[in-house]
C-alpha cells in the first residue's frame, strides 16, 4: 500500500499574500515536517492557478481579491514547501477541487493500491474540495485530513469544514 500525500495550494498568496492568514503562516512548519515523512515519488501538490481576467470568472465576482495569478510571486509555492518536494506532482487548478488530480489518484491505485492523505489551504474551499473529488472516485481508498497542517478563511470554517469531511467518511489524524 503506498501513501500519497497531497499538499493543496501551500502559496505565497495564502499564506501571507492577497488571502493570507495568520492560520495559514502557522501551519507551514508542520506540512514541511509532514512532507518529510513521505517519498518524493508519492506527493502531489496542487497550485491555484489564475489568469489575467480572473476578476470577470464566477470565482472572481464572488470573491474579488485578484490571487494567485500565473507566473506571479502570489502563485508560487512557498518556496521552503517547494524545497522539501522538489520530486512531487505539481498540478495547477483553475478552480477550488483538480479532477486532473482526483483522476491521477484513480490510474495510480489501479496500478497499486494507495491511501491518501491532505493537507494545505484553505481547509474550507481547496482541502474540502479535493478530498470529496477523490472520495468520489475512489470510494473504498482511505482518504485522511491532518487538522494541524491546514487551516481556514477563519477558525471557524476550518472546524466546520472538518466536521463535513468527518460525514463524508474522510478519517481526520
Amino acid at each position: 500500500m503506498k501513501k500519497i500525500l497531497v499538499v493543496v495550494d501551500m502559496q505565497n498568496d495564502f499564506i501571507d499574500g492577497a488571502l493570507g492568514t495568520k492560520e495559514a503562516s502557522a501551519v507551514v512548519p508542520r506540512v514541511i515536517s509532514k512532507i518529510h515523512g513521505y517519498s518524493q515519488d508519492c506527493i502531489y501538490a496542487t497550485r491555484d492557478t489564475h489568469q489575467e481576467d480572473y476578476l470577470e470568472t464566477q470565482e472572481g465576482q464572488n470573491l474579488p481579491v485578484r490571487h494567485c495569478i500565473e507566473g506571479t510571486k502570489g502563485w508560487e509555492i512557498r518556496r521552503e514547501i517547494a524545497d522539501a518536494m522538489p520530486g512531487a506532482v505539481i498540478i495547477n487548478k483553475p478552480t477550488f477541487g483538480s479532477v486532473i488530480l482526483a483522476q491521477e489518484l484513480m490510474e495510480r491505485n489501479q496500478r497499486e493500491k494507495v491511501e491518501v492523505e491532505l493537507v494545505g489551504l484553505c481547509t474550507d474551499i481547496c482541502v474540502i474540495s479535493n478530498a470529496l473529488l477523490i472520495k468520489a472516485l475512489l470510494p473504498e481508498v482511505r482518504i485522511s485530513v491532518d487538522p494541524k497542517c491546514c487551516a481556514g478563511v477563519t477558525p471557524q470554517s476550518h472546524e466546520a469544514a472538518l466536521e463535513a469531511m468527518k460525514s463524508c467518511q474522510i478519517q481526520m489524524l
